[in-house]
């Protein structure tokens, strides 16, 4: 049309040119004649937008009041209109959800109801380009869904493992019986950066770790032992799995290839009756779930053929096609990887070495009683520790092993008796809970509820005397010991005899300079 009417204003307009333009267009001639006439009277060039409502601001707030229920913000803004006179305002409830549909995307419609998460589905990802072998790892936490039998009792294991992002091969590994530490973290990145047996052929020095904000992530300690190696933490944003997909995907692989499998997994399907799990005898041994977790992570880097790798490669096959120089540490320097300074000079006695108010022995510490040393460990552990010399902080002395440890029989009868003590205070705290709240009746009206148990005011004073007998404080008694008399040096204070009341003497009267009442007065010579 813009053609067209520059055309028409320099009078060149022609009905070929019409009729070109209808037959490009697949109209009739006497359509863009009508367009033509629109054009010159009305200066638009294109049709009348139909007027329709809007989601305004006022909408989306009330959207995400009510989670997204438009029919929920429709009786609303009705209500609101009847009472105010003018209910002939509000749009019909199709037309306030084909507005909706309209101006908010799908994504925000499930943001609205979903949140965050619901919102991120619909979302569009790039993808990072190809990098080289050790260019990046990622690193992460997954809290194995299934039940193992840890030394009698049903336990879900974690997993900490690092994942080369250009092969995705997965280099480091670490489990726990229980949520991770920083030790977890530095023990898979050992086992990820040495490549001697058995861990190779993987490892190296990564040139960035990728982590999003894990306290054991980013400890001091994790980021003193990559520090020493030049390697920096890659610290992303929290709450956003998508910029670190890979390891992410792996967490939800292992779970769909080996743990919906297991005996004990937590996740399966199960029928509509009350959830009974898996005795403790029916489960894996916690021994017997590590070896199948890291054979399972040996056929994902040799057998598995992952599908960001080109070519149908193995992990494995990726990694030797990869021309990139692996940077390799000497085992010596990996020997005492991530292990904590005590930060103290202590001396080897005749007991061995104290610390944490233990000793620590070992065949080696004979004749050096009296040897300058510095301790190093392994964090949350302290079954051993590693000895080096005071003098020659690089030169290590040997290894030194509790020399009391308790045995697997004591271990468990503490437990049990730990055990007992925190259900003895989980009852009473349940106990007092159940006293402290007040429960009131269910109400079909729109009324003050009433308390289910009503006190009698003789139940409430005995209750309020008993916990006053066991109340130390309330007990106190501070006039029981009497104070100590003071020292003679002490300045006391001088009691002056009180005359008793009555009419005054003569001498008073007459001022004759005596004190009133007889009162001792002092002169400026201190005589009386």
């Amino acid at each position: 049309m813009a053609r067209l009417v520059a055309l028409d204003g320099r009078g060149e307009l022609t009905t070929a040119h019409a009729r070109l333009v209808a037959g490009a267009l697949g109209v009739s001639l006497r359509t863009v004649w009508n367009w033509v006439a629109v054009a010159r009277c009305e200066g638009r060039l294109a049709a009348r937008a139909p007027a329709r409502a809007g989601v305004s601001a006022d909408v989306r707030e009330r959207l995400a009041v009510w989670g997204g229920n438009v029919a929920a913000v429709h009786r609303e803004l009705v209500a609101e209109a009847t009472k105010a006179g003018g209910a002939d305002s509000v749009p019909s409830l199709r037309t306030l959800q084909r507005a909706v549909r309209r101006d908010l995307s799908v994504g925000a419609r499930a943001g609205l109801k979903g949140g965050e998460g619901a919102r991120r589905r619909f979302d569009v990802y790039g993808k990072r380009p190809s990098t080289y072998r050790n260019a990046c790892w990622e690193g992460d936490h997954k809290r194995i869904p299934v039940r193992v039998d840890l030394e009698g009792s049903a336990v879900c294991p974690w997993v900490t493992w690092f994942i080369d992002v250009a092969t995705k091969a997965i280099v480091g590994v670490a489990l726990t019986p229980h949520q991770p530490a920083r030790d977890a973290v530095l023990a898979a990145l050992r086992t990820g950066i040495s490549r001697a047996e058995p861990y190779g052929p993987f490892g190296g020095l990564p040139a960035v770790v990728r982590v999003d904000r894990g306290k054991e992530f980013l400890c001091r300690t994790v980021e003193r032992a990559l520090g020493a190696f030049a390697v920096p933490v890659d610290d992303l944003p929290a709450y956003k799995p998508y910029r670190k997909g890979t390891i992410e995907a792996l967490n939800g692989a292992v779970e769909e290839m080996l743990l919906v499998s297991l005996p004990g997994y937590t996740h399966r399907a199960r029928l509509a009756e009350a959830y009974h799990p898996d005795a403790v005898e029916e489960l894996l041994s916690y021994p017997d779930f590590v070896k199948v977790l890291l054979d399972w992570v040996e056929w994902w880097n040799t057998e598995h053929h992952p599908a960001g790798l080109a070519d149908g490669l193995t992990p494995l096959a990726a990694w030797e096609a990869d021309p990139a120089p692996v940077e390799d540490v000497a085992q010596e320097r990996l020997s005492f990887f991530a292990l904590e300074d005590d930060g103290r000079v202590r001396k080897i006695t005749t007991n061995g070495i104290r610390w944490r108010r233990r000793f620590y022995i070992a065949p080696w510490m004979v004749g050096h009683v009296g040897t300058r040393i510095r301790l190093r460990y392994l964090p949350h552990y302290d079954g051993q520790i590693e000895v080096f010399s005071a003098e020659y902080p690089d030169r290590h002395l040997g290894t030194a092993h509790l020399a009391e440890e308790a045995t697997l029989e004591q271990r468990r009868a503490l437990a049990s008796v730990r055990d007992k003590k925190a259900r003895a205070l989980k009852a009473d705290l349940k106990a007092a809970e159940k006293l402290r709240k007040t429960r009131y009746t269910a109400t079909t009206t729109a009324a003050a509820p009433r308390p289910r148990r009503t006190v009698t005011s003789s139940e409430a004073q005995a209750e309020i005397v008993r916990s006053r007998g066991v109340d130390l404080a309330a007990r106190a008694l501070p006039d029981l010991i009497p104070p100590r008399e003071p020292p003679a040096s002490w300045a006391r204070p001088v009691v002056r005899p009180r005359l008793p009341a009555g009419p005054q003497t003569d001498a008073g009267q007459a001022g004759d300079g005596g004190p009133p009442g007889g009162a001792d007065v002092c002169d400026d010579s201190g005589e009386r």
